[in-house]
């Protein structure tokens, strides 16, 4: 499981946000997707929390280049 929460470049659809939570926790990138497209057929705010993490989650290439300093 990776420690760090971050967008990567490879394997993104949109921004790269279900990419980055299936890295973080260690499962797969297509269960993830699954599970928030389902999540999309009950009401709630999926896409305002998405759009949330797509904000607040730093691109892979920004973190990797902070971290090196």
């Amino acid at each position: 499981m990776s420690r760090k929460l971050v967008r990567p470049r490879a394997g993104r659809m949109v921004a790269g946000v279900c990419a980055g939570l299936a890295q973080r926790f260690g499962i797969s990138t297509a269960m993830v997707r699954l599970l928030f497209l389902l999540s999309l057929l009950i009401p709630g705010s999926q896409v305002i929390i998405y759009l949330a993490l797509w904000i607040i989650m730093p691109n892979e290439d920004r973190y990797l280049s902070h971290a090196s300093h």
